[in-house]
């Protein structure tokens, strides 16, 4: 999973609806060097904390999922779900969030 994770600088909010409509990214840095730019589809909660959704812009269709915590007033980390239990719940609400919304 990710390395140095990125801050990104904006809010929650402004992350979820974009600027001006426009898509929003995080660059993913591995501990191997490799870079990934991804666009975050969206921020949710499951049990009192908060996941991120992104889609990688590597011609895949995997959406990655991480954790995400606020840091302070303008930045963000995206933290690696270790747990697979806590994985598999996460990967869970997230499906069910798409299901609500096709």
């Amino acid at each position: 999973m990710a390395g140095d994770k990125n801050k990104g600088g904006r809010t929650k909010e402004e992350i979820e609806a974009g600027e001006d409509g426009e898509p929003m990214y995080v660059t993913l840095e591995y501990d191997d060097g490799t870079v990934v730019e991804s666009e975050v589809m969206g921020i949710f909660d499951m049990g009192g904390k908060e996941y991120i959704a992104l889609i990688p812009d590597d011609g895949s269709d995997d959406v990655y999922l991480y954790g995400y915590k606020d840091v302070g007033e303008d930045d963000f980390e995206l933290l690696d779900i270790e747990d697979d239990a806590e994985f598999e719940a996460a990967v869970n609400a997230f499906d069910a969030i798409m299901a609500e919304q096709e």
